[in-house]
Formats: C-alpha cells, structure tokens, sequence
C-alpha cells in the first residue's frame, strides 16, 4: 500500500546485491522521485564503500557520460534514474538486481527495453497499484508477490472522509491551523486551466476548479499571508521540479496541484489533502493521491 515502506525494502535489497558484487538499476518514473531516492540512498549508505550515482535531467550531460561510463567499467554499484537508464549507452559490467518503481507508469516502448534488461537479473517491482497485467501474472503464479500490510513504526495511517457542500471555509481554516503547528497542505484539481476536460450542458455538474485560477483566488483572496505554490502538468519541467523541490523542504505553505503529484514524491510534513471534484478521478490515481500525505 503507499505509505507501507517499500523504498525500504528495495534499499536492503541493492544493498544485499552490492555485498555480492553485483550492480543494481533503480527505474522511477519520474525525476523528482529518482533525485529523492538518490538522496535516500546517499544518506543510509553513507557510512559504506557503495558508489550511487543518478541518471536523470538534473544531471548534465558531461555527469551523465561520465556515469555511463563508469557503469561500465563496474564502478558504479547503484544507479538510480528515470528512462533515462535504459538508453542505448547504459551498459552495465555484472547487473544483478532491477528494481522498477511504479511499472504502469512507463510506456510500451520503455517496457521493451526493460525486457531486455530483466533477463538475466532478479526484478523487483514495487507498486501499490498494480496494473491488470501484473495482478494476472501473479494469479496465474507466473510472478511472486509479497504484500506489506503493516504501518511502519510511527507512520499513522491515512484518514479519508468525503465531504460536500459549503466546506471551503472549515477547510480553509483548518489548514490555517496546521501551518500554524509548522505542517503543509496539498490542494489537488482535476484541470489545470479553466474549459479543461469540461463538457459543460446546462443543468450540467458544476463546473471543474482548475489549478491556476484556484492557486490566484488563494494567494489573493483566501491566504495572502500564507506561501502558496502550484504546479501542474502544461508547466516546463524545470519550473515544475523547481516548486516540488520547494515544497518537499518546507518553503511553501500550501501547493495546488493537478494529478502530477500522484507519484512517489514524499513529503512527510503534509498532513492535509484537499482533492476538488475527485468524481472527476479514477480509483488508482485517488489510492495513489492518499498516498502522498503524513
């Protein structure tokens, strides 16, 4: 489940292939969860002779040639990366272990290559919501699965309530008090401009809050005193990682998002999650949503 601890168990894991002189390939999916793991990683395994190295767009290319190279030449134990690690010059002088965070979330051509790099490896896939492909493979026994259905010492589990109508102001003050008591709060909207997705009839559902207008109306109107960040999908990558980055070390209050949070980015200071029109959301991505608060 998210929130249940499965970057630890792929820690132990690179960690027990690297003892055994073994590399090993960390696949997310997406940047700014390859630079946390990569900071994870560095932090556990400081106190050891394990090189880490990450293989994303936060590295330029001169330290992405330099990497290749070295992985190589076996002098790198673990790389951690996005797609990127399945380019053409990644190769690597004795893979041992594949770990691949979140395998619905890459494409059929990234799925490809993956293939070829699981073949004479042990794969692990991390997920919490498995994809139909996956749960087939595990009830036709094809694939192993172990399910982790116990909290982490001091992880309290996560509360959902749905709540209708004339809410905005309870919200709204409750996230005050939080960020008086030092804490964050997400603020997730299904379109990210106003007409977005909208099949709008008269009569009709009302109408969808879209991230940039809701994220004007509460810098202006609801918490001028408050930071307020927002980023979405239509925004360059770099601004986006830029305000991720930002919210996960604690400069901003409260961030409007669109479903661009919904994997892996942990921020242990969120406490509170507010999803507007979530009708508007699937089952998964919902699951996923919860995941990224406390």
């Amino acid at each position: 489940d998210v929130g249940y601890g499965k970057t630890e168990i792929a820690i132990r894991a690179a960690f027990k292939a690297v003892q055994e002189d073994k590399q090993v390939v960390y696949l997310v999916p997406t940047t700014i969860l390859a630079q946390q793991h990569y900071n994870t990683f560095v932090q556990r395994m400081k106190d050891f002779p394990v090189r880490i190295d990450l293989m994303c767009r936060f590295r330029t290319p001169a330290q992405q040639k330099k990497t290749a190279a070295d992985t190589k030449r076996g002098l790198v134990d673990i790389v951690i990366g996005t797609h990127r690690v399945l380019s053409d010059d990644m190769k690597f002088k004795d893979l041992g272990l594949l770990i691949i965070d979140e395998e619905q979330r890459f494409g059929v051509a990234h799925k490809e290559k993956i293939k070829h790099l699981k073949e004479n490896v042990d794969v692990m896939t991390l997920t919490a919501t498995p994809i139909p492909r996956t749960l087939a493979l595990i009830l036709y026994g094809d694939l192993d699965v172990s399910v982790i259905d116990q909290l982490p010492p001091g992880r309290q589990p996560v509360q959902t309530f749905a709540v209708s109508g004339g809410y905005h102001q309870r919200v709204y003050s409750f996230i005050r008090k939080l960020v008086g008591e030092g804490r964050q709060a997400y603020m997730v909207c299904p379109a990210v401009e106003e007409g977005d997705g909208e099949d709008q009839e008269p009569g009709g559902p009302a109408p969808l809050k879209a991230a940039v207008t809701y994220a004007e109306t509460l810098r202006t109107q609801v918490f001028p005193d408050l930071r307020v960040g927002l980023v979405h999908g239509k925004m360059k990558s770099k601004e986006k990682d830029a305000v991720m980055t930002a919210f996960a070390a604690g400069e901003l209050d409260v961030l409007v998002s669109t479903t661009v949070i919904e994997v892996g980015v942990d921020v242990p200071n969120a406490a509170l999650m507010i999803v507007e029109n979530a009708d508007r959301f699937g089952l998964s991505q919902l699951h996923q949503l919860r995941g990224r608060v406390g």
